[in-house]
């Protein structure tokens, strides 16, 4: 067993979010879902929390709103839309300071033609360097930004496919390689540094028109490496 984390979702009444929690808790990590509201996070915890009972090892699970469910943490998960992401990442700065926050914000859009990504700073930017930006003081993280919401909450013990975390932090990177050992059985894959999530978030736009030719819900695998 990795590390034992407390983590916050926030977000974590949206599919994302509530999935990655379950996965989290149902391996051994103690999960507080954030939402803007305490009794929308409390009544999603509450049905993570019945998909957990009887699972041997299984962490606690709990809704609170978003500054509690950050301050109750020492790992936060950024899993909110890319729309009011800003905003929101600028109020919890100060609670976010000292924190590993992990984002798996994907800048998308939707046309006539299907999804793609969407432009974040002129190209120079993603929505994990604008949080790290928007929150100075704590470590910011890429992760899980390609894994299917609809895996997450099925019922296969792990998902057959690969995390690939990015960050400029070691420690921070280890935090989310660690976590993702409770969502794919290993750990996560070091894929460098932060501003690479320029090309993992807007990929996701890829594994949706996949999942839409093939009826799927797809992943990624990194080949090639040794046993890590």
């Amino acid at each position: 067993m990795t590390t034992h984390h407390r983590v916050a979702v926030i977000g974590g009444t949206g599919p994302q979010g509530k999935g990655l929690g379950y996965r989290f808790a149902r391996h051994g990590h103690d999960i507080v879902l954030g939402s803007r509201a305490a009794e929308k996070a409390e009544a999603v915890a509450a049905e993570v929390a019945e998909r957990l009972a009887g699972v041997e090892g299984a962490g606690s699970a709990r809704g609170a709103a978003n500054e509690d469910a950050v301050a109750a943490a020492d790992v936060v998960l950024l899993a909110v839309p890319y729309d009011g992401h800003d905003e929101l990442v600028a109020s919890l700065a100060g609670a976010l300071a000292g924190k590993t926050v992990i984002s798996c914000v994907n800048p998308l859009a939707f046309d006539k033609r299907g999804a793609h990504g969407r432009v974040v700073n002129g190209g120079e930017g993603s929505a994990a360097e604008s949080a790290a930006e928007l929150a100075p003081e704590a470590v910011v993280v890429g992760a899980f930004h390609n894994v299917s919401a609809v895996g997450l909450w099925g019922d296969e013990e792990f998902l057959d496919e690969d995390v690939i975390v990015v960050g400029d932090s070691v420690e921070g990177k280890q935090v989310a390689i660690d976590l993702a050992a409770a969502v794919t059985g290993r750990p996560g894959v070091d894929g460098g540094k932060l501003r690479l999530a320029r090309v993992l978030e807007p990929f996701t736009a890829v594994l949706i028109s996949i999942n839409r030719k093939y009826k799927a819900h797809s992943g990624i695998r990194v080949t090639g490496l040794d046993a890590h």
